[in-house]
């Protein structure tokens, strides 16, 4: 049923999708991303990271293509640096969850476009810190220690897109979600066992999804969409088509129409070459 359909449009998720673990793209994944690419599909990158994040990972494919960042809350066409759409999270919204990090005794981590900023390097912005010393200068994550993230935001109000948390305790992880929650002004999202992510409301990568496809004039069964993740339950749902990773978490598997092999086995080609090659 699915694969005698003309996709126009594959949007794929990027950690433990259609990176391996070593976090690069393999030859046949990008062989079958360009033959995707050569039929006339729009292919997109959705991911939780920031933006200039994102983009590093998007130029391994060498192909033009747009970027879904934050979970959502960012579009931007990578070689034009064309803002397609973007939904800030607002300044009460983070106010809130840096108050909640520290009543919790964790460090909130506030992310704009390009730039990380936290008042501990641990956790989400330390692991960032240590990939930068895998990369040239350009390509380095601007990662700020500050001394008050309150002050912080007021600086950068209207550039905030999202606020993450990240600690192996999960009822700190659980308390600092509930209550986020209780705002009613955000969306709460996971890609990782040990973290949180907050965006404002509404935002999501299916969203996202939805909002490309309207600005290409693509319908919503013209779309395949991979991930593994919570965050990525979203855009499989919207999807026409969506697929999760077998190394995927239960609940995206559930969302899903079809199953593709691990991100290490290529889980991202075996997809395309089904259904669109």
């Amino acid at each position: 049923m699915y694969k005698d359909r003309d996709y126009k449009m594959l949007v794929m998720d990027m950690d433990y999708t259609l990176l391996s673990k070593e976090k690069t793209v393999s030859q046949r994944n990008k062989e079958a991303i360009k033959k995707a690419k050569d039929k006339g599909v729009i292919v997109a990158v959705a991911t939780g990271r920031l933006y200039t994040s994102a983009i590093y990972y998007a130029k391994l494919l060498e192909i033009e293509t747009p970027v879904i960042a934050s979970n959502g809350a960012i579009i931007r066409e990578h070689h034009t640096n064309r803002t397609l759409y973007q939904n800030l999270l607002t300044h009460d919204a983070a106010l809130r969850m840096i108050q909640l990090c520290k009543e919790a005794g964790l460090y909130c981590h506030i992310y704009t476009a390009d730039t990380i900023y936290t008042e501990k390097l641990i956790n989400i912005s330390y692991r960032y810190s240590e990939w930068n010393n895998a990369l040239m200068e350009q390509d380095r994550i601007n990662i700020q220690v500050v001394p008050k993230l309150e002050e912080l935001i007021r600086m950068e109000e209207g550039n905030i897109l999202k606020a993450v948390v990240m600690d192996d305790d999960k009822d700190k992880i659980k308390f600092v979600r509930n209550e986020i929650l209780k705002t009613n002004i955000v969306s709460v999202s996971q890609s990782l066992k040990d973290n949180i992510e907050v965006m404002n409301k509404g935002v999501s990568k299916g969203n996202a999804v939805k909002m490309l496809a309207e600005i290409y004039g693509i319908n919503r069964e013209e779309i395949i969409a991979i991930g593994d993740n919570e965050n990525d339950i979203s855009m499989i749902e919207y999807a026409g088509l969506g697929i999760a990773m077998e190394n995927g978490v239960e609940e995206a598997k559930a969302a899903a129409k079809y199953i593709t092999a691990h991100h290490d086995k290529d889980g991202v080609a075996e997809a395309i070459e089904r259904f669109i090659i």
